[in-house]
């Protein structure tokens, strides 16, 4: 690339989850607004769901990628939303096998650089082709650091439980440590293969120490500490994009939903949604229910039928339905998640932690409750409430991880309590965050910083 160029080609290889595809095509959108070019990898049938999505279609391509079959994948299977959690790594493996795919595409489309996540074998492959390899990180830099920092020696012991209780010892000064159930969880998790051959944690670490930069859609004032640890601890460069907020939807609500919003007052409707992949079991289902009813305030709750079910309506408590009608709905399907945080009669939203949720939570006006379910849902939970406290946490047991209705119905009256000590506090600190992330010229001062970064990466 000749040093006079101002723009850029950029491929994209994203994990096959929605999460991840929807993630690396909001970075995408802020980096064709610019001028630079994107090649979008993607599975075949995913395109038209991720259509909507893409506002520069002119400059963002999408490549139509066709997932090689996998003995034990049911057929058709092309993203994590088509599988249950346990056939994940099957998937993963069938994804390593478009390997000779992805290098024929990169030999013809000869972008300067490729940001990629779980595809641990792409940055040699990229090095091959002289074409720069970027971990574009999904997850926080305070969850890397915390569970695959080198301090942790991971390529010379597995990790155990009690290792992943509290974090490594140079990890920065922090509010964050996991319970046991969430680190036994974890300890197994890591230790899992994750594709033919490749143990989780291996497929991580090979990806953060071969790339020739590690990229974070984060900030500075949010999340500085962390990133100057992994920077430090995998003395690689750390880039940060900024907090990359979704674009506005150009779709507006659905009329069901305006109807139904509007006959409240407000800030009194509770919102939960808890994504695409996250399932709870029968009894915690309930029990979430069950504890929004005990609130006594109006709720929508969007949530995906317990493992073995069909529909949502099947397992509702007894006569729950008869007892919330004209004041709770429970949608088992997919709803405009965003439009519906913008509606001026919700006050409360409970979610899951996952990283898409929270971006787009901390920039509305509703208070945070933090169900976190699995994963780096844990450690964003805490970072949320403990270090930057700007959500109230569901209580949970230390060793099964199982709330109660008491416990959610606790957490949400406490955080929507305008009196209580803790109530301010998370009001106050909402508040500062929501102005902070919103502030004019913040994220294109990010993302022209990250462009220059690029840039002289592409020097090196």
């Amino acid at each position: 690339m000749g040093d006079n160029a101002k723009t850029f080609h950029i491929a994209m290889y994203p994990w096959f989850a929605i999460g991840h595809l929807t993630s690396f095509l909001h970075i995408s959108n802020k980096l064709a607004k610019r001028g630079h070019k994107i090649s979008f990898f993607l599975p075949r049938n995913s395109q038209p769901k991720l259509k909507h999505f893409n506002l520069h279609p002119h400059l963002i391509s999408f490549i139509p990628i066709t997932i090689p079959h996998v003995n034990g994948l049911p057929l058709g299977s092309e993203t994590t939303a088509d599988i249950p959690f346990s056939l994940q790594p099957l998937l993963m493996a069938a994804m390593d096998l478009t390997e000779p795919a992805i290098e024929l595409f990169l030999q013809q489309l000869k972008p300067h650089l490729i940001f990629f996540d779980f595809t641990h074998w792409l940055p040699v492959l990229a090095r091959r082709l002289g074409i720069k390899a970027l971990h574009y990180c999904t997850i926080s830099p305070a969850t890397v650091g915390y569970l695959l920092s080198p301090e942790r020696k991971l390529h010379e012991k597995p990790l155990t439980e009690a290792d992943l209780v509290d974090p490594p010892p140079s990890f920065p000064p922090s509010a964050i440590k996991l319970q046991l159930h969430e680190a036994r969880g974890l300890a197994n998790a890591t230790l899992k293969e994750y594709g033919k051959g490749v143990s989780f944690t291996e497929r991580l670490l090979i990806s953060f120490t071969t790339c020739d930069a590690i990229v974070f859609k984060t900030s500075r004032e949010m999340e500085g500490p962390y990133c100057d640890y992994l920077e430090s601890q995998f003395r690689k460069q750390v880039f940060l994009a900024g907090p990359v907020l979704p674009e506005p939807p150009t779709s507006t609500l659905e009329e069901i939903w305006v109807t139904w919003l509007a006959s409240f007052k407000s800030k009194t409707v509770i919102f939960c949604a808890f994504g695409s992949e996250c399932i709870l079991k029968k009894d915690q289902l309930q029990e979430l229910l069950l504890g929004f009813e005990l609130t006594g305030m109006p709720f929508l709750a969007a949530l995906k039928p317990p493992i073995g079910a069909e529909t949502i309506e099947s397992v509702l408590p007894e006569g729950f339905y008869e007892r919330i009608k004209g004041k709770g709905v429970v949608h088992g399907g997919w709803v405009q998640q965003q439009l519906i945080l913008n509606h001026p009669s919700v006050g409360c939203f409970v979610t899951h932690c996952g990283s898409g949720s929270l971006t787009e939570a901390v920039v509305r006006d509703c208070q945070l409750v933090l169900l976190p379910h699995a994963g780096d849902q844990f450690i964003n939970a805490r970072m949320m409430s403990g270090d930057l406290k700007i959500g109230v946490e569901v209580k949970k047991g230390e060793e099964d991880g199982a709330f109660t209705r008491e416990a959610v119905s606790m957490a949400i009256k406490s955080v929507l309590d305008c009196d209580s000590e803790l109530g301010q506090v998370v009001r106050a600190n909402h508040a500062k965050w929501r102005e902070f992330l919103l502030r004019e010229g913040l994220e294109k001062s990010y993302i022209d910083g990250f462009v220059q970064k690029l840039h002289v990466l592409l020097k090196s």
